[in-house]
């Protein structure tokens, strides 16, 4: 089997990841953590391919293919101690290492789905979308990711939630953590894509600032014109 058929197969294995209409091989820790920088980095490539040409600036391409598995791997680091201290809380320590698997199968499916989504990126980008839609557009494309990978996680935490339904209640507190600090630590790790008007760097100056107060910004500024806070 080639290195490329062994990749397609972990990320077959973590697609189908607690489902139980197939007999789907368990994904193992290995396998996750492949498919999660491999996929990851293949969208974080093409996200960084804006410009004129598609492609033209290779830098930022290695940057935005490093930052992509580097910023969920983080946010999920960030994560983990608050929500070990609710399950532990709440009584379900001994419960913490599926629900680890359940997270980290979830992280990894996320990326393959993500990687699925860049041949439209590509497109989007040939057909000369301007900066700040296209930053809006990816923001777009994680979030259809994201919420197509929460099937991998619910299948995940089936078992769990049966076993002990507060498994339920501390999945949405999950959902709700992860993307707090998802967003911000986007925002910290910016550029993804890189204003083709401005020397490629791999952190922007003024990285430590609200990634909330800056995205209203940005869509107001796409709505009804330019804002003078940006970046992507």
């Amino acid at each position: 089997m080639t290195m490329v058929q062994s990749l397609l197969t972990r990320a077959d294995a973590v697609l189908r990841e607690g489902s139980p209409a197939v007999e789907a091989p368990h994904a193992s820790w290995r396998s996750r953590l492949a498919v999660l920088i491999v996929f990851g980095a293949t969208y974080g490539a093409v996200m960084g391919s804006y410009g004129d040409p598609p492609g033209g600036r290779p830098l930022q391409m290695a940057y935005s293919a490093t930052k992509v598995p580097l910023m969920l791997a983080a946010s999920f680091a960030v994560g983990l101690p608050a929500f070990f201290a609710l399950n532990t809380f709440f009584g379900l320590r001994d419960d913490f290492p599926r629900v680890v698997a359940a997270l980290v199968a979830t992280q990894a499916g996320l990326t393959v789905i993500l990687a699925s989504l860049a041949p439209i990126t590509a497109f989007v980008y040939a057909s000369g979308i301007d900066y700040r839609p296209a930053i809006l557009f990816n923001g777009l494309m994680f979030a259809t990711a994201s919420v197509a990978a929460q099937a991998i996680l619910r299948r995940s935490y089936r078992g769990l939630i049966l076993a002990n339904p507060r498994h339920r209640h501390l999945l949405r507190t999950w959902l709700v953590l992860y993307v707090f600090v998802g967003v911000q630590m986007g925002w910290l790790l910016r550029p993804f894509i890189g204003d083709p008007g401005r020397p490629t760097q791999f952190f922007r100056e003024g990285g430590w600032s609200n990634a909330y107060v800056v995205v209203i910004e940005m869509v107001w500024g796409v709505v009804v014109g330019p804002s003078p806070r940006a970046g992507g």
